[in-house]
């Protein structure tokens, strides 16, 4: 069990380019200026999730599952919150490179949340290829981010989604397809659940 989760949440799953440079290097004061985020800040949402749970310490139960074999569950009793999230910066549109990459649109929903989508818009390079925020007067409630990679040798999709209450994060999911030529397609899935 343990090898599937370090294989779904390892660094080295899928190293997708995101574009160039990173949101804090851009914001830092060694650069020179303070940008304001053109997008969602990502980033500083994981940064400060990251953090609230470490200081927090939750359990974890995750549901996991790799091509068509059953289902494995397990509770994680002790998380490192910034290596568990790692995964999850992939899908930050939040730089330099990216600016004017993506369109923006935002909608009320009925519920009192509003619902903001970035799509990247043609002849932009970069992994993801939406991303969908819906936050209410309590905070982030989801965020949901497609990214994919597509060359003649590799092919992979992910979907990722977060999952918040009163501004916390309480659960999340990893579910992708990988393909390389002159192999099987693997698919994969893990939802995890925060215990409190």
């Amino acid at each position: 069990m343990r090898n599937v989760f370090a294989f779904l949440f390892g660094a080295g799953l899928w190293a997708g380019a995101t574009g160039c440079g990173s949101s804090a290097e851009a914001d830092s004061p060694a650069s020179g200026t303070m940008m304001r985020p053109a997008y969602f800040p990502l980033k500083e949402y994981l940064d400060a999730q990251a953090a609230r749970l470490t200081q927090q310490q939750p359990a974890v139960e995750k549901r996991v599952t790799l091509r068509d074999s059953t289902p494995e569950t397990a509770r994680v009793p002790k998380v490192d919150w910034a290596q568990e999230l790692q995964v999850f910066y992939q899908a930050d549109i939040n730089k330099p490179a990216l600016r004017g990459a993506y369109a923006v649109d935002s909608a009320s929903l009925p519920n009192g949340t509003q619902r903001i989508t970035y799509t990247r818009k043609p002849g932009f390079d970069n992994a993801v290829v939406r991303l969908a925020v819906v936050r209410d007067a309590s905070g982030v409630r989801t965020v949901d981010a497609t990214l994919q990679q597509n060359n003649p040798l590799f092919y992979s999709e992910k979907k990722l989604q977060l999952q918040g209450e009163a501004g916390t994060l309480a659960a999340y999911q990893v579910r992708g397809v990988q393909k390389l030529v002159l192999f099987d397609t693997l698919r994969y899935a893990t939802n995890a659940q925060v215990v409190r």
